[in-house]
């Protein structure tokens, strides 16, 4: 089982098909976990808006998921793709970056891991991607970023563009991880997957991925993202209602995702404990 944490449908699976019980729910579970005293896989984190540019970088963004493009549909020829680095999945030994792209409407990742980060990994993630259908053959495939070094500025875009002439580069505003839908990908991998970190070679640190990566794809379902370009108008009216808050980030529970949207809580500092 490539798995070192569980969300509710997992333990309600496994437990049927290893005999324990006839048949139980994920919501079975989930209820018994909730009246349990503790509940170390909560938590809250936040953090401020700081990009000029935050409104319309993030507008195109949410226009992407919801399937629209400079206000026109986006046709059944064309993809989207978020994107990313995590650097941070170690072996004992030394690091092992690893690399993931995500489409967002069809729930497939593709990944690969590295001997380091860097323009040349990324553009071979690309080029992983890219060269097979339906992305070969489509008219367009836009790719969200990050402003990470490897795909930062107009550089990063012009190598895109003349590498795979069909490839849109957008990028998310700074310091926004919590709008990328690789990042929620990078949460399940680290909370399921590469934690506790007892990898004593990086060899068992890419066989595991690769592992998990061909059950996701078996059995991923779209996320359920709820922050549209409504709620990113109300934000800022928020936040001038409530100076003293700091912008809430998210709020991650077990198998589920809330967005600032849906955050009604005390002042945060920095990450603490959910209730």
């Amino acid at each position: 089982m490539p798995l070192s944490r569980w969300s509710c449908p997992e333990p309600a699976t496994e437990l049927t098909a290893r005999g324990v019980t006839d048949t139980v729910s994920a919501s079975t579970v989930r209820r018994r976990l909730r009246e349990d005293a503790l509940k170390p896989w909560q938590y809250r984190s936040w953090i401020s808006i700081r990009d000029p540019d935050f409104r319309a970088k993030a507008q195109r963004v949410l226009d992407l998921y919801a399937r629209t493009y400079d206000g026109e549909p986006l046709g059944a020829d064309e993809h989207v793709v978020s994107s990313d680095e995590k650097t941070s999945v170690q072996a004992r030994c030394r690091c092992h970056p690893t690399l993931a792209a995500y489409d967002v409407h069809r729930a497939r990742v593709f990944g690969r891991c590295e001997a380091t980060t860097g323009i040349v990994p990324f553009m071979a993630l690309v080029e992983q991607v890219m060269t097979q259908e339906p992305y070969a053959g489509a008219r367009r495939v836009f790719w969200i970023l990050d402003n990470g070094s490897s795909h930062r500025g107009k550089k990063a875009i012009d190598r895109l563009t003349k590498a795979f002439p069909n490839a849109v580069m957008v990028h998310t505003p700074v310091h926004a991880s919590w709008i990328d839908h690789i990042e929620i990908f990078f949460s399940i991998v680290q909370r399921k997957v590469v934690s506790p970190n007892d990898f004593t070679d990086p060899t068992q640190v890419r066989d595991r991925l690769r592992d998990f990566e061909d059950r996701y794809n078996a059995t991923a379902q779209l996320f359920q993202w709820k922050f549209t370009t409504s709620d990113l108008d109300d934000l800022p009216a928020r936040l001038d209602r409530h100076p003293h808050r700091p912008t809430p980030r998210i709020l991650h529970r077990p198998g589920s995702l809330i967005t600032p949207k849906d955050f009604r809580g005390r002042p945060l500092s920095g990450r603490q404990s959910a209730p």
